[in-house]
């Protein structure tokens, strides 16, 4: 669905990623892990078109394009509701924005609320329900963008291990349920391990692929499973060597 070969970024002459080559395949959740600031999110902006690449080439289904702005939907750390609108106003700003019928819309949207655990709640503003609710609620306006494939910037990185937990969930059903080609970055090794397919290790500036593990058994994922074990052992040893090689 998706490849980039030879993206570069520079900043300030130093590179945040030359050569920088990936492939996320059709219906499957890839997820991509490194070092704190190793160019991920600057990745992603360039992927958006937030800003360009100095070099290199993204391809979409076999297409060459500059970016993914309207390509991708785009889910971030934070939730970025709007305060003033409800929870169900700002699912529909996608459908606002792309000029959609706004009643069959709403229909959707509604459907989503309730799949999502958030039935009840659509006239609620943000800041009445807690961070969890907030992120479902990001995760509907995510779907309504009605995009193939969608980006995650650690979406839940900023919430509690419970609930945490029950997102990765609902993460998964974008893929099980919705039909959707997931990209997620994380910092988190054991979130990477139950949800990825395809988990791409990333190194210090200037970033590039490491290694690629593909995992193929069902999910979710416990993590009684020696192989898992073994598996995130590898990673651990292999990002802690890369961060103590550069320091």
């Amino acid at each position: 669905m998706l490849s980039v070969s030879g993206l570069t970024k520079t900043f300030d002459q130093q590179p945040v990623f030359s050569g920088f080559t990936l492939t996320v395949t059709r219906n499957r959740f890839a997820v991509l892990i490194g070092p704190s600031g190793c160019g991920k999110s600057t990745f992603f902006d360039v992927l958006t078109g937030v800003t360009p690449a100095d070099e290199g080439l993204i391809s979409w289904q076999g297409s060459d394009v500059d970016h993914l702005g309207d390509l991708a939907a785009y889910m971030h750390q934070k939730d970025l509701l709007l305060p003033w609108f409800s929870l169900l106003e700002n699912s529909l700003l996608p459908a606002r924005t792309g000029g959609e019928d706004l009643k069959q819309a709403r229909q959707r949207a509604i459907q989503l609320f309730s799949r999502l655990g958030l039935d009840g709640y659509e006239k609620h503003l943000p800041h009445q329900v807690s961070g969890g609710m907030r992120q479902r609620c990001a995760l509907v306006r995510t779907l309504m963008f009605n995009r193939d494939l969608v980006l995650l910037d650690e979406p839940l990185s900023a919430l509690d291990a419970i609930t945490r937990k029950s997102l990765q969930s609902l993460l998964l059903l974008l893929q099980s349920e919705f039909n959707r080609t997931l990209l997620m970055i994380t910092h988190d090794v054991d979130e990477a391990l139950l949800l990825a397919d395809d988990l791409y290790l990333l190194s210090v500036k200037p970033m590039r692929v490491v290694e690629k593990i593909e995992l193929y058994d069902d999910k979710p994922r416990r993590f009684d499973n020696p192989e898992l074990l073994a598996i995130k052992k590898t990673i651990m040893q292999k990002l802690e060597g890369d961060i103590d090689h550069v320091s």
